[in-house]
This record gives C-alpha cells, structure tokens and sequence, in this order.
C-alpha cells in the first residue's frame, strides 16, 4: 500500500496515507483484517484539517526557514493568531497529537491556501531558479530511535520547563511525613554539599538514586481552603553508598547503624530532617499545545518560588488536575480579575464591578491528580494567586 507523491500533494495527506499504510502493516502481521473504518476516518480527518484563512495572522508569511531555536509555537505565531492552534495548522488530530511528525532546522515551511483553508506543508529547500520547489517531502512509516534531544525542535522552548520537572512535586497525602529521612552528618555539620555524605534511616530499599524534599506544604484551593495536594520543595539528589544495617555490642545486643548516601546535587541547602524519594523515570514528552475538549475553569493556587505575583515564563500552580480533565499541552486563557469602582457619574454613588479582562495564556505542561503546574506563555498584568483562568 503506497501514495505516490505528485507536485501538488499536501504533506497532509501523504501522512495520512502513511499513518494508514503503518496501521495496516501492524495489522497484517498479527491477522487479515483490512483497515478499519476508524483508521480511515482518522486518516481523512489528518488530510482534510487546516485553518479557516480568517485564523491566520495579518502578516503571516508566504514560508519560513525553520532555524536552530525555532519552537512550534513561535512558529505558529507567524502564522496564526492564535498559536495554540498550531496542531490544526498542521492537520494533526487528537490521535497523533502525542506524537507528531518531527520538524528541523533548514526545512522550508510553506503555507498552503486552498478553498478557504489553509495548511502547512513541508518544502524542498531553494533550487537553482531562486525558487522552491513544489515537491513535497513523502513521510513513511518507520521507527525512530533517539535520546532526548534528536536535533528536531520542541512545541515550546523546553528549558523553560525541564529544570521544574525535578523541582516540584505534588503528593495527594502527606507521604513525605513517613518517607525516609536525613538524620545526622559527619561532624554535625548543618548544610550539606555535593559530595558530602549524609546518614538517614527509614526503607531506602526502593532504590539506589533518591530526590531530597524539604517538608511539604499544603496546596489550598484560594476559593475553598480545601487541601488539593501537598508541595514538596526540591532540594537535590543523593546516591544510597551503604544500607541500614545492625552492628553488634559486646554484650550480645546490636545497635543500628544509619545508612550512608552521597550528595550528588544541590538545588537548596540539605539539612538533617530532610526527607527522601526515589528518582522516577524521566519521560520527556513533546508537549504539544492543544485546548480542552470540553470548557473547564479553575484558580491559580500558588506562584512557584513564593513569589507574590508572576510575569512571563514563571511558573504557577492551578486547582485542576487529570480528575477535572486537565492533561498536558493544555493551552488555558488566563484573566484578570474586575476592579470595583464607585459609579460617580450620577447622584446613587453605587459601587460596580468592572468585567474580567482575557490578558495572558497559560500552558499546562506537568498533571496530578487535582492540581497542574502552567507556565505562562504570555501576559499583560502581573498574575496574582486567586486569578481565573478558563479554555481559550
């Protein structure tokens, strides 16, 4: 099963023969069953998406060189006014949003106008003649293995958000409480460095690689007071060097001896009472944006860092989580809540309340149960706890 690629094919709709060709190859070596209905919905939906030319900005280009450090959504504000419609753009649909195709430096972006809508295609770079070439890149299926970083670029400028990644954990109960714990250094010092050793008792039998948390802090919703979660401030990583184990006494007793860590990084000071969890699994996502599929509203509980407000690219903790269908790559409206002014303009003196004003974008890039963590794409006014957001 193939599609031949003429001059004037989209890139679109050469994935999607792809995508169907793939799901039809895995299918046929586990039985005969031919392509499902559903798979070619799927496909026609891929080769049949764009966005109306009304969407798309006033000065958006022709095409645009992909550089080193481009992100999708800054690509897509070339383009769009709406950057978080990106997967559209590009004819992406909710199956493939988790894994889109792969864009890199040097490739030639075209936009594409055809009956009202318009679509992104990927072109050859200049010929001779000074111009593109019409031909479009054929995708076929085929594994791709590669480390974190394979040279494409990212949906968002990742090193805004993979530092946070370790920096901040939400636990839905106060687990840390009976986690493992620091309880001595050598020769009593206060604060521990990368390289020190460290003593803690408690089951280390988990694992070998440990996060350091300082105490939790209850994440509150600003409207309810309802516990969300509990923040665990992060402090840095130590290596297990040596069990808990007992040592024996003269007289036939033993005693216990604590067991030794190495401190391998330092984010904050670590201290005796610090409190200790295995190292996850690192799972680097490519966080595509995309809205919620349904409305959903919600609270900014907290400004990561203690912060009394935030400005672009910091980041802020919301009173939604997966069980209220936040999921990554969500893009939220954010607003500004309405003052109260005095009507002075008649004899009644009567106090209104200005309307919410839409004036920043959220994007979720980390899902617990109740709460999320956004960054903030782009705001106008500094964003306080308690401000509103809601779907774009």
């Amino acid at each position: 099963m193939s599609a031949r690629p003429t001059q004037n094919t989209p890139l679109n709709l050469l994935l999607a023969a792809s995508l169907a060709a793939f799901s039809f190859g895995a299918v046929a070596q586990t039985s005969s069953l031919p392509i499902s209905g559903q798979q070619r919905a799927t496909a026609d939906r891929v080769a049949q998406a764009g966005v109306p030319l009304s969407e798309l900005a006033a000065d958006a280009p022709d095409s645009h060189t992909v550089k080193a450090g481009d992100t999708l959504w800054n690509i897509s504000k070339l383009f769009l006014k709406s950057p978080w419609r990106w997967p559209e753009l590009w004819g992406m649909n909710r199956d493939q949003i988790s894994n889109p195709h792969l864009i890199y430096p040097g490739q030639v972006l075209v936009l594409v106008k055809i009956d009202g809508r318009a679509r992104l295609q990927v072109a050859q770079a200049l010929g001779s003649s000074g111009t593109f070439s019409g031909d479009t890149v054929k995708l076929s299926p085929r594994v791709r293995s590669s480390g974190v970083d394979d040279g494409s670029i990212s949906a968002i400028a990742l090193n805004l958000i993979e530092p946070f990644l370790n920096d901040a954990v939400v636990f839905d109960s106060d687990e840390l409480a009976k986690a493992p714990r620091i309880v001595a250094t050598p020769e009593s010092r206060v604060l521990l460095t990368r390289g020190d050793l460290a003593y803690a008792r408690g089951d280390l039998s988990q694992a070998s690689d440990y996060r350091v948390f300082r105490s939790t802090r209850p994440l509150r919703d600003p409207s309810t007071g309802e516990i969300l979660g509990y923040e665990a401030p992060y402090l840095g990583t130590a290596e297990l060097t040596r069990p808990e184990h007992s040592s024996p006494l003269p007289d036939g007793k033993s005693e216990v001896v604590p067991a030794t860590l190495t401190i391998k990084s330092v984010r904050q000071e670590i201290g005796v009472g610090d409190r200790l969890s295995p190292v996850p699994q690192r799972s680097f996502s490519r966080y595509v944006p995309h809205a919620p599929a349904q409305p959903i509203g919600g609270q900014i509980v907290s400004i990561y860092g203690e912060g009394l407000n935030a400005g672009q690219n910091q980041i802020v903790a919301l009173n939604r989580g997966s069980r209220d269908g936040l999921e990554r790559g969500h893009v939220l409206a954010l607003w500004q809540q309405g003052r109260r002014v005095v009507d002075r303009t008649d004899g009644l003196r009567e106090t209104i309340k200005l309307p919410d004003e839409r004036h920043g974008v959220l994007f979720v890039f980390q899902v617990y149960a109740r709460v999320s963590y956004a960054l903030i794409i782009s705001v106008k006014d500094p964003v306080r706890a308690g401000d509103r957001f809601s779907q774009p």
